[in-house]
């Protein structure tokens, strides 16, 4: 009898424990229901849908404490935790969700050719799009620089004093190492990099990938220290039509316009922008830190839709722009003299774009996609001119299967590259021609529900610097949902040539022709491994961190050597090393953001048993932004950045320094804002405490730029939706 006694009240108490939550999502900003949103236990994969009154009740909750997720298409997925079994008076919770970047519901990454979303790929891609990229191209809606400069382990290494030509830099490494796309295809690589950062408006954009570390796999030579892809936009079922105009306070002025159309069988969009600057010196030494320039772009594409299972993309990409810098006297008379500094770069740059997607069936597909790009590009500095024509092609067919559990890409590609160089020197003939057929094939598997592998091989033959066997591996672990690991690591290339940041400081100036006979091509070995960690630490209040470990070897790199006023590329036995960390912290409290990133970056060149810290990497680097926002209403934010002393190319190491900014939009209406942007408030310049040129200014030799030139610039603008 007592044990029959006992059994009950154990049955009792067990049924005591099973609890039941109950919970209505609200819109934070219309306190209107929201119905279809999941409610979520991860810890006990049950769950439940809101109904049309936004309520949803989970049953059968064992005591303990759990975290709860909602989340629903076009808002923020919001999680939290909960300890169970809930106070007496406990009846029904009501959370309100706040809406998300509206390109998150699409978020499927384009640079691994994968159908997965950025959560479930092994590489690890760190992704700028939606309001993260609109709220970035507010500060430098003429070109890309400023965004890419403002993310951990990468920046943009000004090359010129006077002109702002400028190159990325990814974990330290010199920018001929990055390779830049542009929809998955190689347009600014060779003669034509050296101007692209300039030349890219933001306004088209889509979302922005990045990958850091070798991604040689799908991408070949040149992909050492990662990759960086401009996704465009494409033509959705509501049309749209918007503007920008920008102003600044250098007299600067940026006017872009983008329009996109869809029906059942055809799609287009249309891109076009106008960018001026006007010279400008802050610091008064005669000097332009912003020079004169005019830029036009026209970037149209039409999206054929032949079939429920085939499309094609054609397009093209025109630039147009002269920019001038140097003595400010003499740029603002429009008359260019010997007798005085000047940098003059006129370019021309054309590229077409083919895409053919064909899917046979849920599991096969088929790609093909073409692009042929010209590039004319004119230097001129007292006494001296350097000109060129680049035509360069890419070309790929690949197939992919997906099932269940795994995904297969395989292809074959080919690049061809040629430069011709007008008008040239003497032994100085610079010309070239190289071929590269490539094979490659990627593999991503799950392994079970926590783990899934991706593995890749490639195999390329160049014309000229012999074959490439580049195998590539990454490895995800995700133990739950608030925990992920990541491992990589792959091998990569990079054949030599003559178009690299050291070249473009000297303007091309008696530099000597690239011999293959005595030279081979760079190759490395690069591992990285991640953690991604989510916390919940109240109702409102979660951080987001992320750590990476990076390691990089580059063996014989190509070193330019000045002497007897000739320079050359040679290489010695050494080595290049990039190895360090960067922290990611994201912290979220109502409607503050903060973001904090640390990069520690430890970069040395080894030659002939001697190593010697890298030159113009900052080993200690801090990005700090707090953004206050409201969806669809305001946002306001403060930032600012440190970079540590750097050491320079002549031996000198220079200064630390802070760059703070301060930006704002208000929304007036809808499809109307407008934005201020206060950048560089603190007015950091190198000019300021240290010097950027000895000699004369009418015979300048200038020394690294490795802080702002341009100091405090006030810009700000409409945008305008249609």
């Amino acid at each position: 009898m007592r044990f029959i006694l006992l059994f009950l009240v154990l049955i009792s108490s067990s049924a005591y424990a099973q609890n039941t939550y109950t919970v209505t999502v609200l819109d934070h900003d219309s306190g209107e229901p929201i119905a279809g949103a999941a409610v979520f236990f991860p810890g006990l994969q049950k769950g439940d849908v809101t109904d049309t009154n936004g309520k949803a009740s989970v049953h059968s909750i064992p005591d303990g404490i759990f975290t709860i997720e909602i989340s629903f298409l076009g808002y923020e997925t919001f999680g939290y935790a909960r300890a169970f079994p809930l106070s007496a008076n406990f009846v029904n919770e009501i959370i309100e969700l706040e809406h998300g970047h509206e390109e998150f519901e699409e978020i499927v990454v384009q640079s691994t050719r994968s159908s997965r979303t950025i959560e479930d790929i092994p590489t690890r891609i760190e992704f700028i799009a939606g309001e993260e990229l609109s709220e970035k191209g507010n500060m430098k809606p003429g070109d890309i620089r400023m965004l890419l400069n403002e993310s951990t382990g990468i920046r943009t290494q000004q090359t010129s004093a006077t002109s702002y030509n400028s190159s990325i830099r990814i974990q330290g490494l010199d920018g001929k190492y990055t390779q830049l796309l542009r929809d998955g295809l190689p347009l600014y690589s060779g003669y034509s990099g050296g101007l692209s950062l300039m030349q890219i408006a933001p306004l088209d954009l889509k979302q922005v990938e990045v990958i850091k570390g070798a991604s040689s796999t799908l991408y070949g030579a040149g992909a050492i220290a990662g990759i960086v892809n401009l996704i465009t936009k494409t033509p959705s079922e509501e049309p749209e039509l918007s503007f920008m105009i920008n102003g600044t306070s250098a007299l600067g002025l940026d006017v872009s316009g983008f329009y996109s159309a869809k029906n059942q069988k055809i799609g287009t969009t249309i891109f076009t922008s106008y960018n001026h600057g006007t010279p400008y010196d802050p610091a008064d030494i005669g000097l332009t830190a912003i020079p004169k320039f005019d830029r036009v772009t026209l970037n149209p594409k039409v999206f054929f839709y032949l079939s429920e299972h085939t499309e094609l993309i054609t397009g093209f990409n025109y630039v147009s722009e002269l920019r001038e810098g140097g003595n400010i006297d003499l740029i603002k008379g429009d008359v260019l003299q010997a007798s005085q500094y000047f940098e003059r770069n006129d370019t021309d740059r054309f590229s077409t774009q083919l895409q053919l997607t064909h899917v046979f069936d849920e599991s096969l597909g088929m790609e093909i996609k073409n692009t042929v790009s010209y590039f004319e590009r004119e230097i001129s500095i007292p006494n001296f001119t350097f000109s060129g024509t680049q035509f360069s092609s890419f070309s790929e067919v690949n197939m992919s299967r997906i099932s269940e559990n795994m995904e297969w890409i395989a292809g074959l590609n080919l690049w061809t590259e040629s430069f011709k160089q007008e008008a040239p020197d003497g032994n100085n003939q610079l010309d070239f021609d190289e071929t590269t057929v490539g094979i490659f094939a990627q593999n991503t598997s799950n392994i079970s529900q926590k783990i899934i592998l991706e593995t890749g091989l490639r195999f390329d033959l160049h014309s000229e610097y012999g074959s490439f066997l580049l195998p590539r591996l990454s490895l995800m672990y995700k133990p739950n949902t608030e925990l992920t690991f990541r491992l990589g690591g792959g091998l990569g290339y990079k054949t030599p040539t003559v178009f690299s940041e050291e070249a473009e400081r000297i303007q091309f100036q008696n530099l000597m022709p690239l011999n293959p006979d005595n030279l081979d091509a760079e190759q490395s070995i690069g591992f990285n491994f991640d953690v991604n960690r989510n916390f919940v630490l109240g109702d409102e209040l979660s951080l987001s961190l992320n750590t990476l470990l990076f390691y990089t070897r580059i063996e014989q790199p190509l070193q330019l050597r000045i002497r007897d006023n000739q320079a050359d590329f040679i290489q010695r036995d050494g080595f290049v090393r990039s190895q360090g960390m960067e922290v990611n912290m994201k912290w979220t409290y109502d409607h503050f953001k903060l973001f904090f990133g640390y990069t520690f970056a430890d970069v040395i060149q080894e030659e002939d048993g001697i190593a010697d810290e890298f030159p113009l990497v900052a080993k200690g680097r801090l990005n700090n932004v707090l953004m206050y926002e409201k969806h669809g209403e305001f946002w306001i934010g403060l930032e600012a950045y440190f970079f540590s002393p750097q050491q320079l190319t002549d031996g000198s190491e220079g200064q630390a320094y802070w760059i703070a900014g301060l930006m704002t939009e208000k929304v007036i209406r809808d499809g109307f804002s407008v934005f201020l942007n206060f950048e560089n408030f603190l007015d950091t310049r190198q000019t300021a405490f240290d010097t950027i040129f000895t000699g004369s200014i009418d015979n300048p030799q200038f020394r690294d730029i490795y802080a702002p030139v341009d100091g405090f610039v006030v810009n700000g603008g409409v945008k305008l939706k249609f």
